[in-house]
């Protein structure tokens, strides 16, 4: 800074306001800082900075993010919030074990984040939300809730599921498949709730296979379920991961959709549309989701948030396409119109 301030002909805190905008400085004496600190390739230190303010300006994000598309989409939404708004993202893998949970908020608090992002592990609740909260870090879980103390932010599951299982009810179907998530994650809970709803209320042949929210486990559950003759005629998915595994299974046991076996999933990927035939999906609104999370995170920062934690519910939107076999608008149980997506 101070061969900044020699170059510009300025003195240094002229440039440390030219730099964090803390003072208003004439035109030509600002362009002479920054040409200066273009010429000599100045940069702040930020951690001196961060401890003199107390502040990082930094979020941490813990989720499982490498092998789920679902939460890379989500890291995209998160980031660009958060650049909007003056942070920076810190990225660690939970890989939803808690072991790796716990080092992982671990190194985030150790890197001084002002705030963490969590989707939180089955086993959360023992060790990774306890820390956080012995720290007194502010922290938001999302895509999942829990039981805890901090605000919470997450898709609504059940009806989206249930209005699945029963567009596939409406459609014909009486003996359908939901193959769900990772037991214990709320997401999985409320998801199969939604699908034995249904079952119950139609009087459905329903079965539930473990796909444990991976690809090959999932395959593996369908492939059993639908080798034998009387398998279901329909099966609903629980999340991207797993639907990938679905595709392959009933390809592997060349069962045709929708002919055979209709299909239709919680999550809406990028390739849904592009497939054939198209995948009728329960789409979530990811950008909300972040910017929501977000948002909470930086209320409790600047001390504006309610005293209580809040739990809130993004609303996810249906997208009727060719997966489910049905040729055109559908009526629900419910009366409303279900449209195709062009």
């Amino acid at each position: 800074m101070a061969d900044v301030a020699r170059l510009a002909g300025v003195n240094a805190s002229t440039v440390s306001h030219v730099l964090n905008g803390t003072r208003t400085v004439s035109g030509p004496t600002r362009e002479a800082v920054l040409d200066a600190v273009a010429r000599t390739g100045y940069r702040q230190n930020t951690l001196a900075r961060s401890l003199a303010r107390s502040s990082t300006t930094t979020l941490g994000l813990a989720s499982r993010f490498v092998s789920n598309p679902h939460f890379a989409d989500l890291v995209t939404s998160i980031e660009s919030t958060a650049r909007r708004a003056g942070y920076s993202l810190v990225l660690a893998d939970t890989h939803d074990d808690p072991a790796q949970e716990l080092r992982a908020v671990h190194e985030l608090a150790d890197r001084r984040v002002d705030g963490l992002l969590l989707a939180p592990s089955v086993h959360a609740v023992d060790e990774a939300l306890p820390f956080l909260a012995r720290a007194g870090i502010p922290t938001v879980l999302l895509d999942r809730f829990a039981d805890c103390v901090f605000d919470q932010v997450a898709p609504e599951n059940t009806d989206a599921t249930a209005l699945l299982t029963a567009h596939l009810a409406d459609a014909g179907h009486t003996s359908v498949a939901f193959v769900a998530g990772l037991a214990g994650l709320s997401s999985t809970s409320e998801r199969t709730a939604g699908f034995h709803r249904v079952v119950r209320e139609r009087g459905l042949d329903g079965v539930v296979l473990d796909g444990r929210s991976e690809t090959p486990v999932a395959e593996a559950a369908v492939l059993s379920a639908f080798a034998s003759p009387g398998h279901p005629t329909a099966v609903v998915v629980g999340n991207n991961s797993m639907t990938v595994g679905a595709l392959r299974a009933l390809r592997t046991l060349r069962l045709r959709i929708p002919d055979d076996v209709a299909l239709v999933c919680y999550d809406d990927p990028e390739w849904a549309d592009l497939v054939d035939p198209p995948l009728t999906a329960i789409h979530q609104d990811v950008p909300a989701m972040a910017t929501r999370a977000v948002t909470m995170i930086l209320e409790r920062l600047a001390g504006t948030a309610p005293a209580a934690p809040r739990r809130e519910r993004i609303r996810p939107t249906f997208r009727h396409r060719a997966s489910c076999g049905c040729a055109g608008p559908v009526r629900h149980d419910r009366g409303e119109l279900l449209t195709p997506v062009p």
